[in-house]
């Protein structure tokens, strides 16, 4: 009965058309079609010139001479822009922040993965090795015959041959002119096409891989197209690569998009651009159409019209959006623009992650699963900061920024060309350095950049449920929707709140670590019982299925949001589903109250006709702290002052704990990056009982409560602030009125 029940889930949540497709697949996989479609063979059984509508072009001399000249399709920039640029790229960098050092680690030997971690993969790198653990994947075999287990996550193998190292060598190069980092591109390449023939080994598995690695290189080709190292012979290999890699995607494109993820658009944008930048291929109009088809329909599908995305990730929605900026860019420079739906649809999404930045540090709650995808670092800009993306999508979907100046700018010179640039001097700046201002190159998008005028604002991305409260120091993001079928979700996040203050992730999410992770983390970064909310018996959201697939999908719903005239109190209420399939169905509704400027009170009610083991979470920052068990109340000695989180719940007395990195399991750890596990403070308070109400107040030190059967009391230094709830768990609304009395001395409204 269990296999039938999971097989009604897969097929209400999935639906027929995804499940008849997977059957599909599986049976072409096991028949050996995949094989005969993308068969293994060597770079010298598919030559150039198989690829090319007109033959001559076969010889690499007349090869290159046709790529360098006017003929050939334009790019994001001119090789011969590279004096007008020098100034531009100079002014982005620091000592301690400039791609002149990645560059030179790259020619030692020590490659960066997944943004984060610096290892010694040799020069040129072992591409089938896990470089973490020392396994390798299997080499001598097609990619479909090929599992994902037996030498840890197959991710570690695949990072190297994404080829993000290509931009750090190109970024260099045009700063310095030093043709060592020409050759070490060149050197790696060679490298990487004699160790990996057409459609063997791990590297050629996923077809997004094949496309990201495709944007690299070509990239590289025009970075270094006037440097002596680009030889004839080295053109006419990329160009052959950027052929089979085309005739790789296109033959399983239907698996990618059977995913309704990034991997469906990624794709597509790959067939976007070999047939756009390489029209010489007689198949090229047909990639170029049909990548164009795809893309134009993928970006509906999957960016809601509340400008989130379907994967219901930060990191992924980022992804998406260098996808299609570099699509969009592209399809401009060469007059074959995509249309203004896609764009404003790009629009929405990258105006999305602008509101919820932080205001300082430009990061953003790490919410959903977070791989250390990074696929077009061009700045100097760190991992978590998504202000170069932020700016890029609003310079090329709405041709002005939305952030003052700053290094961030480094991405959006490369897709759009000087003149994001070239007026910055005249605009408030956050840079440390100024910027000078070569002309515009002949294919840059006229833009004029104005300051910003677009002000973060309360968050309501009704589509998919993401949720803000934002003060002048920070904001609260409540995660409180449901999921379009088919639009799996990555994590059980349910009415999870994070918590920013001056620049500080306070409540923090835990992220992911890895999708393949030993023991003993498991997937528990993705549970329930990691983020901040309540767990119930320990179930938590949903039951897991496989690595990427949890049945059923918790949904949940806002029922109240309100905001005072003056906006010094604000208020949402939300309720979740996700507890309901338990034997004894429990209800549980959360309430986040903004208490002026700096404090969230946050209420929990929980109700059931058994008892329960109720569990509620809060994920806090590494600081120095002080713990005190009787009043349920940690301090903490953050970088921008003082800052405590007290909880407790009403009429039962909690079990308290706080957990600083539990080596046996993933409390008290957090995954800013992949793969990178950072101590983090687990605070938790659980009650055993059929129904309970926890409260949880967050904030400056001064606060303090008091409390009766039907109201709290938050006392602050000028404001003592009422909130009551209803006695009566059946009542739509936790909250019933939510009162304010000012200090004499303060005198403010509210």
């Amino acid at each position: 009965m269990r296999s039938v029940s999971l097989a009604w889930q897969i097929l209400r949540h999935m639906g027929p058309g995804w499940c008849a497709y997977r059957a599909y697949y599986a049976v072409a996989r096991r028949s050996g079609a995949l094989t005969r479609r993308t068969p293994a063979t060597a770079w010298e059984a598919v030559p150039l010139r198989r690829f090319l509508a007109e033959e001559s072009l076969s010889e690499p001399e007349r090869y290159l001479d046709y790529r360098c000249s006017p003929a050939a399709p334009a790019f994001l920039f001119k090789p011969t822009d590279r004096q007008r640029y020098q100034p531009l790229l100079a002014g982005f960098d620091d000592r301690d922040s400039t791609p002149i050092d990645e560059a030179e680690a790259i020619l030692g030997g020590r490659f960066r993965f997944f943004s984060c971690h610096r290892l010694d993969a040799g020069f040129p790198a072992d591409w089938h090795r896990n470089h973490f653990t020392g396994e390798r994947a299997p080499t001598a075999i097609h990619w479909s015959r090929i599992g994902t287990t037996g030498y840890g996550d197959i991710k570690c193998v695949w990072e190297l041959s994404r080829f993000a190292w290509a931009y750090t060598l190109v970024r260099a190069y045009w700063r310095t002119g030093d043709e060592r980092y020409a050759e070490a591109f060149w050197r790696l390449f060679e490298d990487w096409r004699a160790h990996n023939p057409p459609n063997t080994g791990p590297n050629w598995m996923c077809g997004q891989e094949v496309a990201l690695r495709l944007m690299a290189s070509c990239f590289a080709l025009y970075g270094l197209l006037d440097s002596p190292a680009t030889t004839p012979e080295r053109v006419a290999m990329l160009g052959q690569l950027a052929a089979v890699s085309a005739r790789r995607i296109r033959a399983n494109i239907g698996y990618a998009l059977s995913q309704r993820n990034n991997h469906g658009i990624s794709e597509a944008m790959g067939l976007w651009t070999a047939g756009l930048l390489f029209p010489e291929f007689a198949a090229a109009r047909s990639w170029r159409d049909l990548g164009a088809r795809l893309l134009e329909r993928e970006v509906l599908r999957l960016i809601y019209d509340d400008g989130s995305c379907s994967q219901h990730s930060v990191v992924y929605q980022r992804l998406m959006l260098h996808d299609c900026l570099w699509g969009i860019a592209l399809g401009a420079t060469n007059g074959q623009p995509l249309s203004l739906t896609l764009q404003g649809r790009v629009r929405r999404a990258g105006e999305f992650l602008y509101q919820l930045q932080d205001d300082e540090s430009g990061e953003v709650p790490l919410y959903g699963s977070s791989d250390g995808a990074l696929i077009l670092p061009l700045s100097n800009a760190g991992y978590r900061d998504f202000r170069p993306v932020v700016q890029s999508a609003a310079f090329l979907t709405r041709g002005e920024r939305l952030l003052a100046p700053g290094p961030w700018d480094e991405e959006s010179l490369w897709l759009c060309g000087p003149s994001v640039v070239e007026t910055a001097r005249h605009l408030p700046s956050d840079a440390t350095r100024g910027h000078s201002s070569p002309p515009a190159t002949d294919s840059a998008p006229t833009r004029q950049p104005t300051a910003p005028r677009t002000p973060r604002t309360d968050l309501r991305a009704a589509t998919r449920g993401y949720y803000t409260l934002r003060t002048h120091t920070g904001f609260a993001l409540m995660r409180c929707g449901d999921y379009a079928p088919g639009h799996r979700p990555g994590q059980q996040d349910q009415l999870h709140v994070d918590i920013w203050w001056r620049g500080q992730n306070t409540a923090t999410d835990a992220g992911t670590y890895s999708y393949n992770p030993p023991e003993p983390w498991g997937h528990d970064f993705g549970l329930a019982a990691m983020h901040n909310t309540v767990d119930v018996d320990g179930r938590g959201q949903s039951d897991r299925v496989s690595s990427f697939l949890s049945l059923p999908w918790a949904a949940a719903r806002i029922t109240a949001g309100l905001r005072s005239s003056r906006g010094r109190l604000a208020y949402l209420e939300g309720e979740t589903n996700a507890y309901q399939r338990l034997a004894d169905p429990v209800s549980y509704r959360r309430a986040v109250v903004r208490v002026g400027e700096e404090h969230w009170l946050v209420l929990d009610r929980l109700t059931g006709a058994d008892d329960h083991m109720y569990r509620l979470h809060w994920l806090l920052g590494d600081w120095p702290h002080e713990w005190f068990p009787d009043e349920g109340r940690v301090l903490l000695s953050t970088p921008s002052g003082p800052y405590q989180v007290r909880l407790g719940c009403l009429f039962a007395a909690p079990e308290l704990h706080l957990i600083r990195a539990e080596e046996e399991s993933a409390q008290g750890w957090r995954a800013a990056h992949y793969l990178d596990r950072e101590a983090a403070l687990s605070l938790s308070a659980r009650v055993k009982a059929s129904g309970c109400t926890f409260w949880s107040l967050l904030g400056p030190p001064e606060a303090c409560v008091s409390f009766e059967r039907d109201w709290m009391r938050v006392h602050l230094a000028d404001r003592t602030v009422t909130v009551h709830w209803s006695v009566d768990p059946t009542m739509r609304q936790m909250l019933s009125r939510v009162r304010v009395r000012v200090s004499p001395v303060s005198g403010k409204g509210y």
